[in-house]
């Protein structure tokens, strides 16, 4: 299977979702407005959905795949099987008492995670009942964890690419449709939700019983398998937590700014969501099946030679994508959100954290790829050690920045995540190098040299063809849309045509990944 058309399959799947969430978005802002229902509703997702990153996506992927790679390099299809029906039996058993739990228990997390609702009892009681119908998401998306992971490890990367795309799907669906039936319309949304759970996961199961993994209800919890999976998602489930940690002190310090400063960061981090999505996502989401099965198999060889693949690819794509975000970041902010009551004021603010976001977008990106490499060899304690030193490090650039560098506002909090991700995928590195996990194979200055070139013409092509930020804020809709389509394709043909006649050729990246 070559991983860079897998890659491009990924990426363009991860588009598509990403476009979908932007009309999702659009959507519910126009039809439900701003205000008591839409912040209930907002509240009840936040729980499902950072479940669903701390232990679904994160934890149990992280701890799942390399074994599950394992097994089936190893131990032969009957053996993979029967592990495979013992891990996800267990899981979906937690998975039920844990829904159980929360729908039982939806006054007490919702009085935890949005206080101030006490003092508004309508709106208090709205955002209990609407978490009570999302809370079940978290079982169905958690079972789909595992189907992507299954899938990933076969292979067929695109299902599992896809899957998030019917999610955007529903939720467009409901409030153009369901929601007039619904009292009070915003319930459509939590509907969406629950929906959108058991739809991803009827999705793929004719693709898991293509390749014989289609789970079956089997009891063992002394399987070796599923002890070695739980013992590796401790230290998986304390990493992701220092991530999510990080991002609620984030908001805390913003909450003592400006007013809108947690909007502005926001706003910038939806636009970051693009290159991290597309590219890092799509990487780490590749290189952790194939890196598995080469370690599983011994060859260190070629694990070295797949990780120099994929930091290559990463540069090579990553740099210009954060020159683009910096260089052009009131363009794209103006066209994508300066409307109605978002102004020139929302805009230049934004257009400040997103130049901070793009400061780190090649560390950010970078993670993506060094961190597998950890995970990939069943080693999840180093990366969660990296992990605690960039948090205390990003939390004190933080109270530096917010007590001595006054100027700097909320695009401080952007700058120090970007810096902190630096520290890691630095510390990441330096680790990969001094465990020989990692030898750069010949070539990388050269390969640099040429970055450079590239990088200087698209920067002096973004720079004078976009004019002045001025002319785009007092631009309208379309003439942007237009400038901001052609000033983009423009980059986009100057820079890899500069790679181009550098040498560069799209076979060189070409990379067979293991069966």
């Amino acid at each position: 299977m070559n991983l860079l058309k897998a890659l491009s399959t990924i990426s363009g799947m991860t588009l598509l979702s990403r476009v979908l969430a932007f009309v999702r978005d659009i959507l519910i802002a126009r039809i439900f407005g701003a205000g008591m229902a839409t912040d209930a509703f907002f509240v009840a997702f936040k729980l499902p959905n950072m479940l669903r990153r701390l232990f679904a996506e994160g934890a149990f992927s992280q701890a799942f795949v390399p074994i599950f790679s394992e097994y089936k390099n190893r131990r032969g299809n009957d053996e993979t099987k029967l592990m495979l029906d013992h891990v996800t039996t267990l899981l979906a058993l937690i998975l039920f008492v844990v829904t159980l739990i929360g729908i039982i228990a939806a006054p007490i997390l919702v009085y935890i995670s949005a206080p101030g609702f006490v003092a508004t009892p309508d709106k208090f009681k709205l955002t209990v009942q609407l978490l009570q119908i999302s809370f079940p998401y978290i079982f169905f998306i958690s079972l789909v964890s595992v189907a992507a992971g299954i899938l990933n490890t076969y292979n067929k990367f695109w299902v599992p690419a896809f899957t998030p795309v019917l999610m955007n799907i529903c939720f467009i669906a409901a409030a153009l449709w369901l929601a007039p039936y619904c009292n009070p319309p915003i319930l459509a949304l939590a509907i969406a939700v629950f929906v959108a759970g058991v739809v991803q996961l009827l999705f793929q199961i004719p693709f898991l019983k293509k390749i014989g993994m289609m789970p079956r209800f089997s009891i063992n919890f002394k399987d070796e398998g599923v002890r070695r999976i739980l013992k590796q998602m401790g230290p998986a489930i304390f990493g992701v937590s220092v991530s999510q940690i990080s991002l609620l002190i984030n908001t805390i310090f913003a909450s003592f700014m400006i007013a809108g400063s947690v909007s502005w960061l926001y706003y910038a981090d939806r636009l970051m969501e693009f290159p991290s999505g597309l590219l890092g996502v799509a990487l780490g989401t590749i290189l952790l099946p194939s890196l598995s099965k080469l370690h599983s198999n011994g060859d260190t060889a070629e694990y070295s030679k797949m990780l120099d693949w994929g930091l290559r690819l990463l540069f090579m794509l990553a740099l210009p994508a954060a020159l683009a975000l910096g260089l052009i970041a009131v363009p794209l902010l103006a066209t994508f959100f300066q409307h109605g009551a978002f102004g020139v004021n929302d805009v230049q603010m934004t257009r400040n954290a997103l130049v901070g976001y793009s400061v780190g977008l090649i560390g950010i990106l970078s993670v993506k790829v060094l961190a597998p490499a950890f995970y990939a060899r069943q080693n999840i304690r180093t990366p969660v050690k990296v992990a605690i030193v960039t948090l205390l490090v990003t939390q004190a650039l933080n109270l530096i920045f917010f007590l001595f560098v006054e100027s700097l506002q909320h695009a401080g909090l952007a700058l120090s995540i970007s810096l902190g991700a630096c520290l890691n995928s630095g510390m990441l590195y330096y680790l990969l190098r001094k465990y020989q996990i990692y030898q750069p194979q010949p070539g990388w200055f050269e390969f640099f040299t040429k970055l450079f070139v590239a990088l200087i013409l698209l920067g002096l092509t973004l720079w004078f063809g976009m004019g002045t930020e001025q002319s785009w804020l007092a631009r309208t809709g379309w003439t942007r849309i237009i400038h901001l389509s052609w000033l983009i394709a423009a980059g986009i043909a100057v820079y890899f045509a500069t790679l181009w006649v550098l040498g560069f050729r799209l076979r060189d990246f070409s990379k067979r990944g293991v069966g």
